[in-house]
């Protein structure tokens, strides 16, 4: 028997498969103690190291929620502009007028080029030379943000792109069939439909985005939740236990960032204004032929 992606395994295979993850398990197990034992012997699993994330709550309402509410704000700006500037971006790279295409296509390319920590760097050397009026309070949040838009944006836009690429040819056949303008066949008939084929990528990078505030903190002095790190750590004398409760967090909020999107995913399927699923080759010939057949 066979999937649409793999052949489906037989009773050796599945007990390959059975064997491999034992194996797997009991390196992972064997790894984690090792990892455990030397900290242990460095002291790091002392009990004053771990509890005051516990019995201390100026640790959490000094240092941890003031950078997470700084890592939020810094992420959520860069998400709302570097959206619907890189759909725009994407949209023009599709134009068909080449001053158009061209043009965006270069800035695309540029800005995806350049590390964002760089574009970060650049920022905050542009706020200082041609802003003075941004005060240096202001100045890293504002360097981040523009460091995460510029780089984004780029990426965002080839998703766009790719996505609306990949819907079936026929479907913008069809539409112009009908007598659509390719503005209104971008609007109502592809972007509607390649929502949810490129929506798991989009979000993968407003994770990117949430995760890069962090450069922000290492380098330009914001105040994020990463930064917050040496402060705990000069104060408790914790690192790694400061790291792990970080990381912790990290976690939990990237969760619920994919799983709302997950949520959202399931809700654009469900919708009767887009299918979210890609049409078959066929049924877009057939619709195709259809609509031909009534305009004429």
């Amino acid at each position: 028997m066979s999937s649409v992606l793999y052949d489906v395994p037989g009773p050796k295979a599945k007990a390959r498969n059975w064997i491999y993850t034992a194996v797997f398990l009991a390196l992972f197990a064997l790894a984690a103690w090792w990892i455990l034992s030397v900290m242990a012997d460095k002291n790091q699993l002392d009990a004053d190291k771990w509890t005051p994330f516990v019995t201390d709550g100026r640790i959490w309402t000094t240092y941890l929620l003031p950078g997470l509410g700084e890592t939020l704000r810094a992420g959520a700006i860069a998400m709302l502009i570097a959206l619907p500037l890189g759909a725009l971006l994407g949209i023009g790279r599709l134009s068909d007028h080449f001053w158009i295409r061209i043009p965006v296509g270069t800035v695309v390319e540029f800005f995806r080029a350049i590390p964002v920590l760089m574009l970060m760097i650049f920022g905050s050397a542009f706020f200082v030379k041609f802003v003075p009026a941004v005060s240096s309070d202001f100045r890293p949040l504002y360097a981040v943000i523009t460091g995460l838009v510029l780089y984004n944006s780029a990426v965002i836009a080839e998703i766009v792109r790719a996505g609306v690429l990949s819907l079936p040819r026929g479907q913008t056949d069809a539409a112009k069939a009908i007598g659509m303008r390719k503005g209104q066949t971008m609007v109502h008939v592809l972007i509607p439909q390649a929502v949810t084929v490129m929506l798991p990528a989009l979000v993968s990078q407003l994770v990117v985005i949430l995760k890069d505030t962090a450069l922000g903190g290492s380098l330009l002095g914001l105040a994020e939740l990463l930064a917050a790190n040496r402060q705990i750590s000069a104060n408790y004398s914790n690192t790694i236990a400061t790291l792990v409760v970080i990381a912790l967090i990290y976690i939990a909020v990237n969760f619920a960032l994919t799983s709302f999107a997950s949520w959202m995913e399931g809700r654009l399927r469900k919708s009767k204004k887009s299918t979210g699923a890609v049409l078959a080759v066929a049924e877009v010939d057939a619709s195709s032929a259809t609509s031909t057949g009534a305009a004429s």
